[in-house]
């Protein structure tokens, strides 16, 4: 029986990690925005001091199956910093192809479902979450953050689900972001 790995990505996957960028821009309906390569995701994930950091979900295959291995979800985080609270990571972008979400990893036959399965927290976008909240703990954060889309509801309900809380909600906050020209001028450039 085929099983789900969930593993540090390496240089080798940014094919994959591209691909999967591709599919979650065309599922946020944002696809026109993506102009990163493959090239540049290897140059800033994978040389001397890298910019991100990235988990991919891999399935196995049982032995003797001719299919190998192939990445089916990946979850690219980073550090940034709190003036109030410190150490914090940020986690850029979560996605696992459709045909596995809701797929816990034991019965890896793709499957068109909710991603979130019957059994919260089971399924393999919960497995990459948890995967970073270790590595958050492990280096001392304080704050897990992470954004979505207000119309992505089915992600919102997971994150509340396993325990996040909806800062623009609760808080008031709202994302903001200088780009292209406007950061050109903003620099004097």
């Amino acid at each position: 029986m085929a099983f789900v790995q969930i593993r540090a990505a390496r240089e080798g996957d940014c094919g994959d990690i591209l691909r999967l960028i591709r599919e979650l821009a065309e599922f946020e309906k944002l696809s026109d925005q993506v102009k990163i390569s493959e090239e540049v995701l290897r140059a800033d994930g994978f040389g001397e001091n890298p910019f991100y950091h990235c988990f991919v979900a891999e399935i196995i295959p049982a032995p003797g199956e001719r299919q190998g291995p192939c990445i089916v979800g990946y979850g690219l985080y980073y550090f940034i910093y709190s003036t109030w609270k410190g150490r914090n990571i940020y986690l850029e972008d979560i996605y696992v192809m459709p045909e596995y979400r809701g797929t816990t990893g034991q019965e890896l036959r793709p499957r068109w479902t909710q991603w979130w399965s019957n059994s919260i927290g089971q399924g393999i976008g919960s497995k990459i979450i948890k995967k970073v909240a270790e590595v958050a703990l492990d280096q001392g954060c304080s704050q897990f953050r992470l954004e979505v889309l207000e119309w992505n509801k089915k992600a919102m309900d997971l994150y509340k689900a396993l325990g996040a809380q909806d800062v623009t909600q609760a808080e008031g906050w709202h994302a903001f972001r200088f780009e292209g020209e406007a950061m050109r001028k903003l620099a004097g450039r």
